[in-house]
């Protein structure tokens, strides 16, 4: 799984540790020692997420990629937001955005992508589904990662792979996150 760490970057790592251990955060579990999967980061509430996200990619090194919407890439932090990974999208707009992601786990021998199945901040109805096609059309699985703000802890949790029934895949999947407080708990989706 080499291609999916980046260089040892001394600096990156300490500052992505030292900033988890200032915030009281630290990380439980283990990523799966595949080369090509897809982790879904639940839940989404807050732009919290997003740094911790970042201290941890920094700390483990990935060379994980990660959609955001378009807007968040402009001057003066789109070159930095593309180097750590960024692949900016537009939401409002069908550009096969799942074909896209699709390609690149064909086209390379390493690739994670990282997504937040409710693809903002505020009480959404329903999850996007764009993570489990990614995965089923890729035949590759799916890692869950939940953000528990109750008790300061990154969880990378099971490795998930789809059978293509849906319904019954996000019910289970539901039922992983149910154990965790987001950071405005009243924004998550439970699935009810």
């Amino acid at each position: 799984m080499s291609g999916n760490f980046l260089p040892p970057n001394p600096l990156a790592e300490w500052l992505g540790r030292t900033l988890l251990r200032l915030m009281g955060w630290r990380m439980e579990g283990e990523l799966p020692k595949l080369d090509k999967f897809v982790v879904i980061g639940a839940h989404h509430t807050s732009n919290w997420d997003f740094v911790l996200f970042i201290a941890l990619k920094f700390m483990l090194r990935l060379n994980a990629r990660w959609f955001g919407k378009h807007s968040i890439f402009r001057w003066p932090f789109a070159g930095l937001l593309r180097r750590w990974g960024g692949i900016a999208i537009q939401r409002d707009s069908a550009h096969n955005v799942v074909d896209q992601a699709i390609r690149n786990f064909r086209e390379h021998e390493q690739f994670i992508l990282v997504l937040s199945p409710e693809g903002t901040r505020r009480k959404v109805q329903r999850w996007r589904m764009g993570f489990y096609h990614i995965a089923r059309g890729a035949g590759v699985p799916v890692v869950l990662g939940a953000l528990d703000y109750a008790n300061r802890r990154l969880v990378i949790g099971p490795t998930f792979w789809p059978t293509g029934d849906a319904e019954a895949d996000l019910r289970e999947i539901l039922q992983f996150y149910r154990g965790y407080v987001p950071k405005k708990p009243e924004n998550a989706f439970y699935g009810e």
